[in-house]
């Protein structure tokens, strides 16, 4: 009687295997959707929203994809924020980084204020960053090289600060730049995606000044 007891146990045993792996799949959605809609709160509890813009992103909801102004992938994933000419104002908060499937931020003409944080370099699948005409302040970080996906990096017309970081250079499909209107400071990169890059795109930085010479992020 030992074998087939033995048996029945072992046959249990791979039953419950698969059943908690059945479970831990299928809650894995849930759990990336409630780390993307707290990264979104954190957003929201950081802005003034004078219109009442992101009176949607409610936290009861467990799917951020019901939410105005954001949209999602097949995977019921975050990958666009559609927050441009909002009246916002306040900060970006860290938590941003956590929208790994986040291809598209559009969150132009605002009142955005404070630094770039350096977790946005954590937006591996980012295509466009669109935060052109803000009053965003600081350098920018270096972890913004980590961009492999950027296409479209609109950051003119703020208060930016400090030099061009050189590991933007290293990004293999950055198209379009624009980095005018700011108080960015040493030289303009001429590497890698910057070889084409018109003169326009840095205008209006006093302090930023064009070659001859090695790159200087010294200023």
């Amino acid at each position: 009687m030992a074998a087939p007891i033995a048996t029945r146990n072992l046959s249990l045993a791979v039953c419950a295997a698969v059943l908690v792996a059945v479970v831990v799949v299928s809650l894995a959605p849930v759990a990336a959707a409630n780390e993307e809609g707290d990264a979104l709160m954190a957003l929201r509890r950081g802005l003034e929203d004078p219109d009442g813009v992101l009176a949607s992103w409610d936290p009861n909801l467990v799917n951020p994809c019901t939410w105005f102004h954001v949209a999602c992938n097949d995977d019921n994933r975050i990958d666009r924020i559609e927050l441009a000419n909002m009246r916002l104002s306040g900060p970006l908060p860290a938590e941003l980084g956590k929208l790994e499937q986040l291809q598209y931020m559009e969150m132009s003409g605002n009142n955005l204020q404070g630094p770039i944080p350096p977790e946005l370099g954590d937006l591996k699948n980012l295509i466009s960053m669109d935060l052109y005409n803000n009053d965003i302040s600081g350098h920018l970080p270096s972890t913004l090289g980590n961009l492999k996906s950027l296409r479209f990096l609109r950051i003119d017309h703020n208060r930016l600060t400090g030099p061009i970081p050189r590991e933007l250079s290293g990004l293999p499909n950055l198209e379009s730049v624009d980095f005018s209107s700011n108080d960015l400071c040493g030289t303009i990169p001429t590497s890698g995606p910057f070889e084409n890059v018109p003169l326009s795109s840095f205008s209006n930085n006093p302090r930023l000044k064009q070659g001859p010479g090695a790159y200087d992020a010294h200023c």
